[in-house]
């Protein structure tokens, strides 16, 4: 899709025109933030890590309040998490042969993401840590990870760029302070 016709179906759909400007100012902002030719990653759902607390024989107290801790329904970042999946703060997607596990923090008010793309994307790869309105790139690590910091909290998504392929991108995440 081109701008006008997002233009176009924003008179449409106001039933303006012109729209306001804040109206196609905002639009247009959001169009600029899609990966044209790109391939969405779905979530996957990480499995929580075996330990004392999540022994399936273990049937003590500590194992029912460590089921009553998975059974939350809300994340912090407002998304849901199902029992038997890991906490809020690490996401993975999955998309085009491609795993990107990211997880985020906030430090002293700012953003860190860290992640890694599995399997390794190659040598001319990069990734791309991007918010609203900023982007920074990387080149990922022989084993794939990344790391970007000093990012205002808020929304953030990670495109994978690799020679010969399409962009692989995950879905936007919103992270609190």
């Amino acid at each position: 899709m081109r701008e006008e016709y997002l233009l176009a179906a924003l008179r449409m759909g106001a039933g303006a025109d012109p729209v306001p400007e804040g109206v196609s100012a905002a639009a247009r902002a959001v169009f600029g933030l899609r990966v044209p030719g790109g391939v969405p990653a779905g979530p996957v759902d990480l499995p929580v890590p075996q330990g004392a607390r999540f022994a399936a024989d273990a049937g003590t107290a500590q194992d029912e309040h460590a089921q009553a801790e998975r059974a939350q329904p809300e994340t912090a970042q407002g998304e849901t998490t199902r029992p038997g999946t890991a906490q809020a703060g690490v996401r993975r997607f999955s998309a085009d042969g491609l795993v990107i596990d990211v997880e985020t923090t906030v430090t002293g008010g700012r953003m860190e993401v860290a992640g890694q793309v599995s399997p390794a994307p190659g040598p001319d790869a990069t990734v791309e840590v991007r918010t609203p309105h900023i982007a920074k790139v990387r080149t990922p690590s022989g084993s794939g990870h990344f790391a970007v910091a000093g990012l205002p909290p808020g929304w953030v998504s990670v495109v994978c760029h690799r020679p010969g392929h399409p962009p692989v991108f995950t879905r936007w995440i919103h992270v609190h302070p």
